[in-house]
């Protein structure tokens, strides 16, 4: 991951202008702390922060295609860049690439191909590329918007874009988040969908028309295992983010499998874990890596130490979503220690419950089709939240965050499974994710211990310590009173906060970020890991909930769970889920 800003079209290209494009490139210097670049040509500016983590000795950026007539500033990693190489060798016999760097395929794509580029990539990313041949420009986001990136229109026609929103507020007069799975070229001013998986549109088209193929546990395991392997391609230290839960867990277990069987330059495999004292992610985390072999780091933290870290946290996140906060600030935190023990880039869980129906309010699903339809809408929402969590509070330090359930091809395979496979099912023990559980549960040889494998579904924010939580509710409970909600309306008139934590997370977020633009970026109401909207069509026992946890949510974290998994102890003979044993 690395940090870009691109002006196009300006008014301007004089040496002050130059100077006022670098000025505001450094507000994003997190993301690249190794090395920043710059390209002028004529009226456009294309800067880079590197955050070098593949060919860290030649792969600065901005980079070019042969005779540098094609510029341009990525962010992101490209998996299948030597396969792309030699295509590009292929077509033009003799053809020189400057660097080692997997981003420098792009380019020399867009010679050949124009505009289809985007769909060609494998891997997360953002780019801006400008094309000095007939000043025009093309820029794309990855399928499910992994990678940051915000457009925005300066008031003398510019077109400014960026991977973080704080390099736009005070220069474009509207500003917005790039849609993933597009790109956007000069030539027409529009955005083009790439990226059309059968699932979406099979989720656009009415009347729908629902995936129908058979659960194969092999093909699944496969497919993850696949995505998980490729995403370690680095030239640098690497480790994985280890919760103890089923997702981090899983993508640990299968690096450390590689690891051991190929070996690794960089030693065992580095994992990490963040909580308050005697969090459950904590306790999960350690005994996971025990089993896994891995070099574990534990990282404590305090709700005041939390609480300290909430204005720097929205600051750099860029939102007011409550749930995303909460998430945010741990994540943070622990960034900052991996940062400081050299490693740069990390596995993460993140897409699982959107692909799988892992939240608890899918055990409400009334039908297969309702379950799949959430499940996209869920994934195709995730640049708004659980993405932008993962990319910005670990750029915050130059920490890359890498996410194996998003892969195309693990998606192509995960979201074409009939719906009915994933579904809930109390009388025969299926709890949420159970394919997927069950993709990974080989006694004979196991990727992780019994009790974990079959661990209940926390949210992250309440897997390192509940009282975390029911720290931020109190301090908010200090810094807004009853007055300022009622009038919240007055205040805030556009996506009006409703609890006192969602006012003051909007108060800061308003002290960094006033603009109106700003405040458009981020979704209206709570992102609500457990959607309220579709719960409380599902169940009506879940309408009116404000608070995103959980286990706020009609108790669903206890009580409604015990009856799923006392029925899946009954159908499962070889141990018992973690959530029994922690009741019993």
């Amino acid at each position: 991951m690395c940090g870009i800003l691109a002006v196009l079209n300006s008014t301007d290209d004089s040496q002050a202008m130059r100077a006022r494009v670098l000025a505001l490139s450094r507000r994003q210097k997190h993301r690249g702390p190794d090395w920043s670049g710059m390209h002028q040509f004529g009226n456009n500016f294309l800067a880079h922060e590197r955050l070098a983590i593949m060919d860290p000795t030649s792969g600065d950026q901005p980079l070019y295609n042969e005779d540098k007539s094609i510029v341009v500033t990525v962010n992101g990693e490209i998996y299948n860049y030597k396969e792309l190489r030699k295509q590009i060798s292929d077509a033009c016999p003799g053809k020189k690439f400057r660097t080692n760097s997997d981003c420098e395929v792009i380019s020399h794509l867009y010679e050949l191909h124009g505009e289809a580029v985007a769909n060609m990539l494998d891997g997360f990313f953002a780019f801006v590329l400008l094309d000095t041949r007939n000043n025009t420009f093309y820029a794309a986001r990855d399928p499910l918007g992994v990678t940051c990136m915000y457009i925005g229109w300066g008031r003398d026609g510019s077109v400014w874009l960026s991977s973080e929103m704080k390099c736009l507020k005070d220069e474009c007069a509207r500003f917005q988040q790039f849609p993933p799975g597009h790109y956007y070229s000069s030539k027409t001013g529009e955005f083009v969908r790439y990226f059309n998986p059968k699932f979406y549109l099979d989720f656009e088209a009415r009347p729908e028309i629902y995936p129908s193929e058979p659960y194969d546990p092999v093909k699944l395991r496969k497919a993850f295992e696949a995505s998980v392997e490729k995403r370690m391609m680095s030239d640098v230290p690497f480790g994985v983010l280890l919760s103890g839960g089923l997702d981090s867990s899983l993508v640990a277990s299968i690096a450390a499998r590689k690891i051991k069987r190929e070996g690794s330059v960089w030693g065992k495999l580095h994992s990490f874990c963040v909580g308050l004292d005697g969090s459950p992610d904590l306790k999960a985390g350690a005994a996971v890596a025990e089993f896994l072999g891995t070099d574990h780091h534990e990282f404590h933290f305090t709700v005041q130490e939390g609480i300290d870290a909430i204005s720097e946290v929205i600051y750099h996140i860029e939102t007011f979503d409550v749930t995303t906060i909460r998430a945010s600030t741990p994540m943070f935190l622990m960034s900052r220690k991996i940062k400081a023990l050299g490693v740069k880039m990390v596995l993460s869980g993140e897409g699982s419950d959107e692909v799988f129906g892992g939240y608890l309010y899918f055990h409400k699903a009334p039908n297969k089709e309702e379950f799949h339809d959430e499940t996209v809408r869920k994934l195709m929402d995730l640049y708004k939240y659980d993405c932008l969590r993962a990319n910005k509070a670990t750029m915050a330090w130059g920490v890359e965050a890498r996410v194996p359930f998003l892969d195309r091809a693990f998606l192509n395979v995960a979201m074409s499974i009939d719906p009915a496979e994933k579904m809930i099912d109390k009388s025969k023990g299926r709890i949420e994710k159970y394919i997927l559980r069950k993709a990974f549960d080989t006694p004979e040889d196991p990727y992780l211990p019994h009790e974990v494998l079959w661990r209940q579904k926390e949210q992250f924010s309440d897997g390192v310590g509940y009282s975390w939580i029911d720290g931020l509710k109190a301090h908010a409970e200090s810094q807004v009173s009853d007055e300022m909600l009622k009038n919240a309306l007055h205040r805030f008139p556009d996506n009006t906060p409703r609890t006192k934590e969602a006012y003051w997370y909007r108060s800061i977020f308003e002290s960094h970020f006033p603009q109106r633009a700003a405040m458009e970026t981020v979704p209206g109401g709570p992102s609500v890991a457990c959607s309220t909207a579709t719960a409380a069509m599902w169940d009506a026992a879940w309408a009116g909930k404000e608070d995103p946890s959980g286990r706020a949510v009609a108790g669903v974290h206890d009580a409604a769970y015990d009856d799923v998994t006392d029925a899946h102890d009954d159908a499962v003979p070889n141990g018992e889920p973690a959530a029994k044993k922690a009741k019993k």
